[in-house]
């Protein structure tokens, strides 16, 4: 496993979908859980030595209203953790505020609200950096992205 994805809510489920579904594009093995800052802390200190153990090079994870998984999580590893701001309240700007105002040396990259696919196009990046297959992956993902691009738009000058 190179990528934990971490969540607080079963209700959470399908905003955080994008960062599986961009994972399994590039092939990359990752693990998901459910689990609260709040309300199980000791399970997820627990769980987060345990995906360590297993290999995990990189944690996603996504919270709304106060969201403080993501900070949290970053608090107890030295992993790069890539927060995933989700609606729940006030357009999600409650959670996008807390997530990307982390104090000093604790930080958090952030991803657009409710952009989970984002949050896992950056951990391909990030892997991407060691790993020779996942960079010739995302070469040609944004290689095809651009024709794809200039093919449904018939791009061509305009003036």
């Amino acid at each position: 496993m190179k990528v934990a994805i971490f969540f607080g809510s079963k209700s959470d489920i399908e905003k955080m979908k994008g960062t599986a579904n961009c994972l399994k594009e590039f092939g990359i093995e990752y693990e998901a859980y459910i689990l609260s800052a709040h309300r199980v802390p000791e399970r997820l200190e627990e769980v987060l030595e345990e995906v360590q153990k297993k290999g995990a090079e990189i944690i996603v994870a996504g919270a709304g209203l106060a969201a403080h998984l993501p900070g949290v999580i970053a608090s107890k590893t030295v992993l790069p953790v890539i927060g995933v701001p989700l609606n729940g309240a006030i357009g999600g700007l409650d959670a996008l505020y807390s997530i990307v105002q982390m104090p000093k040396s604790i930080p958090v990259a952030t991803v657009g609200i409710d952009n989970s696919y984002n949050g896992g196009m950056l951990a391909v990046q990030i892997l991407s950096l060691k790993y020779n297959d996942i960079r010739e992956k995302l070469i040609n993902f944004r290689k095809e992205m651009k024709e794809k691009f200039i093919k449904e738009n018939n791009i061509q000058p305009f003036l």
